[in-house]
């Protein structure tokens, strides 16, 4: 059941292709942002479910930015390696 005031994502067309958005809860999203990055546990995404499309509603994205930010804090924090190909 959805709370009063959200608009559900599920059921929608897709916009790239004849498939529907089914909403599904993901483990763990990662969600770039122009102040980093954030990873999200247990998200509500929109999926595709033809060509696997994700959609994402407005609360979650919020929710990204206001971490990103600094506004929230987040849960813990991570260390991710970073390395050259070449």
């Amino acid at each position: 059941m959805q709370s009063k005031g959200k608009k559900s994502i599920s059921g929608d067309a897709c916009e790239y292709c004849d498939g529907i958005v089914r909403e599904n809860i993901v483990e763990r999203e990662v969600f770039r942002h122009r102040k980093g990055m954030v990873i999200l546990e247990q998200v509500p995404v929109g999926v595709c479910d033809k060509c696997g499309e994700r959609y994402y509603g407005a609360e979650v994205l919020h929710r990204v930015h206001n971490i990103a930010t600094g506004r929230t804090k987040p849960l813990r924090k991570a260390s991710i390696p970073i390395a050259k190909y070449a």
